[in-house]
């Protein structure tokens, strides 16, 4: 937005005008006095007034001219003077309306117009002060937006928590209810023993995923850093998924370059992310035949790790709030499946502690969870 200068209102620029008009006869009548007592002191001394004569008829200026009389040169100097005398009085009560527009606008901003920046510009120091006001404004509004954001966040939490915990109780509730009512046939009895079991154990899972969220979001979550193997963790980590894999004929398939590739992470929280990435393809690539493993040393100081499937494409919609907390690309499977929308934001919370990037790509081969992480964050490395 281009910055005007201060617009005077008709009122301030009747006081500028009047203020030159009272400036303009102080000094004429200042000079009247000044004229008078100089003509008086020179006329009773008949020495200054020859010495005078003298310096103008003995000074001569380019062609041999004379200096005018005294009387117009002391006039000349004395209007020079009362110019500047205008000016700086004009110039300083323009410089308080200024300072008043200032004011003016920090009041309009102290009553709750947070929003509202100065937009006029001066060409004095007072400029810093409408600058820093202006950023201060700025920083002000940033903060409130982001406090909204976190009441707002705060409320989805507890409304999203408050709808996937009711669900299962309800079912618990409900089928606890019939055994109480006495159900004869002990098929039944099981049946619903076996539901009730499989609800309580995903409220479990949802009350562990939501405390560990609430964890690593915390700035005082620290990283136990140490080497960290990662073919060796890859191949432990297919191992925990090989019987769930083998039962929907998944295969897995590690790719590691080079094969002894190191990097500083902390190992607990690492295997996490790929337990979240492995069970997530498990779950929703419907379809997949294989789940790749791949990591990649990229240059000196980075290292690309990728999650692969080739399941059910996620829709490209769907992509930009993969990772956001409670979100699921399909209500009803997730339902089937038991997830509790919080592993990818786990994931990605302990991706940016490693100081790294997650972000996910799918097509209609290849749905790939593609992480970049430091080679070394002990030594202040970081993605860019």
């Amino acid at each position: 937005m281009k910055k005007e200068r201060v617009k005077l209102t008709a009122a301030e620029k009747s006081e500028l005008f009047a203020e030159g008009v009272i400036t303009v006869v102080l000094l004429l009548l200042l000079n009247l006095s000044i004229i008078i007592l100089v003509n008086l002191t020179i006329l009773r001394d008949k020495n200054l007034i020859n010495g005078i004569y003298f310096l103008k008829e003995t000074i001569t200026i380019y062609g041999g001219r004379h200096l005018w009389s005294w009387q117009h040169t002391f006039l000349l100097l004395m209007g020079a003077g009362d110019l500047l005398v205008l000016y700086w009085r004009l110039i300083r009560r323009y410089h308080q309306m200024q300072l008043r527009h200032v004011i003016s606008e920090l009041h309009y901003i102290a009553q709750g117009h947070f929003d509202h920046c100065i937009s006029f510009k001066v060409k004095t120091d007072l400029q810093k002060v409408i600058d820093s006001i202006n950023s201060l404004v700025d920083s002000t509004v940033t903060a409130i937006n982001e406090e909204k954001a976190i009441e707002q966040s705060k409320d989805e939490l507890i409304s999203n928590v408050s709808h996937d915990i009711r669900t299962p109780l309800t079912s618990i509730i409900g089928y606890l209810g019939l055994l109480k009512t006495g159900v004869s046939d002990p098929a039944d009895q099981q049946k619903y023993l076996d539901i009730a079991y499989t609800k309580a154990e995903q409220m479990k899972s949802l009350a562990h995923d939501l405390l560990e969220y609430t964890t690593l979001k915390s700035t005082t979550t620290k990283l136990n850093l140490s080497p960290l193997h990662i073919f060796s963790m890859l191949e432990q980590v297919a191992a925990g998924f090989e019987f769930e894999a083998q039962n929907k004929n998944i295969e897995f398939q590690i790719e590691v370059r080079p094969k002894d590739l190191t990097i500083q992470a902390d190992p607990e929280k690492l295997v996490r992310v790929y337990n979240n990435l492995i069970a997530n393809a498990l779950k929703y690539g419907t379809g997949a035949s294989q789940i790749k493993l791949i990591a990649n040393l990229v240059n000196d100081n980075e290292v690309e790790l990728r999650v692969e499937n080739n399941g059910a494409k996620i829709p490209q919609a769907s992509l930009k709030k993969i990772f956001e907390r409670f979100y699921r690309v399909e209500t009803s499977r997730n339902t089937q499946t038991g997830g509790t929308g919080l592993g990818l934001s786990i994931t990605k919370s302990i991706v940016d502690l490693h100081h790294g990037k997650i972000r996910c790509e799918s097509n209609d081969n290849w749905t790939s969870f593609i992480i970049q992480l430091p080679l070394d964050l002990k030594n202040g490395k970081t993605i860019g």
